[in-house]
């Protein structure tokens, strides 16, 4: 129960975060999202959880993805570094390095 909690909380301020990054209020995001500022503020308080729905759409206009809200950790990002190192040989980023 308490995992759930700590969970919720960490989940609530990735959402808070997300909605500053974007510039918009409660009022605004929740709009998009389709739930009201209050349930909204709950969310970020981690007092409660986005449906599945609703999670969705929040990645579709924030551009953020699931594993980063639910998890902290972006495996798109880690997916693009990837495939733009990869371009690269060892010696080219090595020397970027130093």
């Amino acid at each position: 129960m308490e995992d759930e909690l700590s969970l919720k909380k960490e989940i609530g301020k990735r959402v808070e975060e997300i909605r500053k990054q974007m510039n918009l209020t409660k009022e605004k995001l929740a709009k998009e999202i389709g739930i009201t500022p209050q349930y909204l503020g709950i969310v970020e308080k981690g007092e409660s959880a986005l449906a599945y729905d609703k999670l969705k759409k929040l990645c579709e206009i924030s551009g953020s993805s699931a594993d980063y809200i639910l998890f902290g950790k972006d495996v798109e990002i880690e997916e693009k570094t990837k495939m733009l190192l990869s371009e690269f040989s060892y010696e080219e980023i090595q020397k970027a390095c130093e």
